[in-house]
């Protein structure tokens, strides 16, 4: 009987080391992926891998939940023995991340309860239970359990139904104000609001029928027409006089 359950749980141990290994292997893939070849990573393949991950610790749930599968914390381990030297044997075994077999790192790795900080944090929220009132951890349960559902139904609801909720609060919802339209409307259209003043400067009064000038921008000088022989103009200066007889033909074609 004593051999059976040792064989069981030899064959349980190998097995679960096995499943074990598959997940490091796909862990090392896909991290090497994201730090390597991130430029060329899709999201589905990200999906991929996470539904890989998924799966396989599925399977270690239900090999460790089988009824065949001996309880590991039954198992006692002792270490047998203690040295400060390094063991090759066992980095070997642990790929290089356990050197050494030492008192200072046996409690860390053979600790089968929570580290001290972790268990004085489980007593204080265990010490909160017990002060709160039967009555009100019922509305608390409730409460929760309301928000639990809410949640649900919202995530369980088409997405079509989302879509269609938020465009209608799009809709009804203004994004403008009646008064500023109104208010710019009638600005450009009558004018309200606007201002009368003048822009700065003297204005300085014209000939009958033109307008005002403003003193300091350019003027026009009148020109004033003589005989035939020569022209004056206030702005481009003398005129060349014209040739008379030949009619069509550009001073500068005269031989």
């Amino acid at each position: 009987m004593q051999q059976r359950e040792e064989k069981q749980l030899e064959a349980s141990v190998e097995s679960l080391v096995s499943r074990v290994a598959h997940v490091k292997s796909a862990l090392h893939s896909f991290i090497y992926k994201l730090e390597n070849e991130y430029e060329r990573l899709t999201w589905p393949s990200v999906l991929d891998n996470f539904a890989l991950l998924s799966g396989q610790l599925n399977t270690i749930n239900k090999l460790l939940k089988n009824e065949k599968t001996p309880s590991f914390r039954n198992q006692v381990i002792i270490p047998l023995l203690l040295s400060p030297d390094r063991d090759e044997d066992l980095a070997k075994l642990t790929e290089q991340r356990v050197p050494v077999f030492s008192h200072e790192i046996v409690p860390d790795y053979l600790r089968t309860k929570p580290d001290p900080e972790v268990e004085e944090q489980e007593k204080q929220l265990s010490a909160e239970a017990a002060r709160i009132g039967p009555d009100v951890a019922q509305k608390q349960i409730q409460t929760l359990n309301k928000l639990c559902s809410n949640l649900l139904e919202k995530l369980n609801n088409p997405r079509d139904d989302r879509d269609a909720e938020s465009a209608a609060i799009r809709q009804n919802k203004p994004s403008f104000n009646p008064a500023d339209t109104n208010a710019l409307v009638g600005a450009v259209a009558f004018g309200k609001g606007l201002s009368k003043c003048r822009p700065p400067g003297q204005v300085a009064a014209g000939h009958p029928g033109q307008g005002p000038m403003i003193s300091g921008g350019p003027t026009l000088q009148q020109v004033t027409i003589g005989g035939g022989s020569s022209q004056q103009a206030g702005i481009g200066g003398p005129v060349a006089p014209q040739q008379q007889g030949q009619p069509g033909r550009r001073p500068g074609e005269l031989g």
